[in-house]
């Protein structure tokens, strides 16, 4: 008699044990899932800092902020415009490219070519994209990128230049030769201000002539970009705004 309410007793005491040893395992799993889901959401892309302009995520990055997506392309940085001037991203799988224009060792432009959000929800569904940013939404994140990290080096005066500049609402381009037009990123306007300009193209998913075009010219979004380095540049006095950048086949993609 002793010997089966004890049996018994144990076997209650393990069902006890293994079942709240699955409801920790439940809830260790949820916490972790959560804390993926967390660092790859689009949200948290969009908070977190641009990556060093020539580094290859840089673009990999900003296309994952324009079209708030936690998706990661694979990215080809040329070391010659025209590689760059000739190529077109893709969408399955993710192509996007990059390029980076230099002033003597200082990188100064970074251009990306890259999916829009509306051509990422069609190929890969609803949830995988998000709200189609611009490219002077990225700008503006640089400035604060370059406001802060002078701030951080103690220079006052120049984060305080550096967060006057004014972000222009460039409209994006249709056209690919209009892109690859020379332009000045950073240039002082006739009242003194100092702008920042950031070019770009983007193809309109509700255009009327979308369904008129070939595979791969639909969902393009490029963007020219001044980078955190060029910005405290100018902020600092080390370089003066106005610089032509072009896309022409001798432009400075390599440190000279």
């Amino acid at each position: 008699m002793l010997w089966s309410l004890s049996s018994v007793l144990t076997a209650k005491l393990t069902s006890i044990n293994v079942s709240a040893m699955i409801q920790k395992t439940a809830i260790a799993t949820a916490i972790i899932s959560i804390f993926v889901v967390q660092q790859m959401s689009p949200s948290r892309a969009v908070a977190q800092p641009l990556p060093a302009s020539k580094s290859p995520q840089f673009c990999i990055m900003v296309q994952q902020k324009l079209a708030a997506t936690a998706l990661v392309g694979e990215n080809t940085i040329f070391d010659d415009m025209p590689s760059y001037r000739h190529s077109k991203p893709a969408v399955q799988p993710l192509k996007i490219y990059q390029v980076v224009t230099f002033a003597n060792q200082k990188p100064i432009v970074v251009s990306c070519k890259m999916k829009t959000s509306a051509h990422l929800r069609e190929i890969f569904g609803a949830n995988a994209a998000g709200q189609q940013l611009f490219c002077p939404d990225i700008a503006r994140l640089l400035q604060q990128q370059a406001v802060d990290e002078l701030t951080s080096a103690g220079q006052a005066d120049a984060a305080t230049l550096a967060a006057k500049f004014v972000i222009d609402v460039d409209k994006p381009f249709v056209a690919g030769k209009d892109y690859l037009a020379d332009f000045r990123t950073i240039y002082r306007a006739e009242d003194g201000v100092v702008h920042v300009s950031s070019p770009g193209l983007y193809q309109d998913p509700e255009s009327w002539y979308t369904p008129l075009l070939p595979e791969f010219l639909k969902g393009q979004s490029y963007c020219h970009l001044a980078t955190v380095e060029y910005l405290k540049a100018v902020a600092t006095g080390e370089m003066v705004p106005g610089t032509i950048i072009t896309t022409h086949d001798d432009a400075p993609t390599k440190p000279h």
